[in-house]
């Protein structure tokens, strides 16, 4: 997976509107207020996006995107494949999880990623995808992955990684140290383990 690529004053745009977001939610967000915020005309804008929802799409899929490619291990022959993808994922759903933008919008706007869970794939998950389906190939030649069809076990490992990234704070409880959001991690890990081995 490779960054995304924007010039740079799509990258002021983009900075803009993350900032709109963080500050007021993706509702209350106005293509004005980001074309102030970055300097730039609303046609600028306009010629670019067609509304605020459309930008903010690219946002989470450049934020996202750079938080995978951050939590990625670096790549180690001696290492089988299984335990790095486990280790990038579990990192990467701490990162992501942690990541203000995700915390803003789950905050303010939950009903904003609904349609990426129900209805279609976006930008963000399809890139991960490529990663995921890589990986598990991967696996395959090394012998540390079970040996099935790739695409399918890409794309059920990242509805496995989804559910916790969006929902594991309906199942952490602050009363029971062992239901802390630390302790699903490792839950995690485990799932993934036992779903990827031979």
């Amino acid at each position: 997976m490779t960054p995304i690529r924007h010039n740079s004053r799509d990258d002021a745009v983009l900075d803009a509107a993350r900032d709109c977001v963080l500050a007021v939610g993706v509702r209350r967000t106005t293509l004005t207020d980001v074309a102030r915020r970055a300097g730039v005309s609303r046609m600028t804008i306009y010629r670019r996006w067609p509304d605020v929802r459309a930008l903010v799409g690219d946002v989470m899929t450049r934020e996202w995107v750079a938080v995978a490619l951050g939590a990625a291990p670096e790549p180690d022959s001696a290492v089988p494949v299984r335990a790095q993808l486990v280790e990038g994922l579990v990192e990467g759903l701490r990162a992501f999880r942690e990541h203000p933008l995700l915390r803003k919008i789950l905050d303010v706007d939950p009903e904003l990623l609904l349609p990426y869970l129900v209805d279609r794939r976006g930008a963000s998950q399809n890139a991960l995808l490529e990663v995921l389906i890589d990986a598990v190939r991967r696996g395959h030649e090394d012998g540390s992955v079970r040996a099935d069809h790739p695409v399918r076990q890409a794309r059920s490992v990242l509805l496995v990684v989804q559910s916790f990234a969006l929902s594991l704070r309906t199942m952490t409880d602050d009363a029971d140290p062992e239901l802390a959001e630390a302790d699903f991690h490792d839950e995690l890990r485990h799932i993934l383990e036992r779903t990827l081995a031979p």
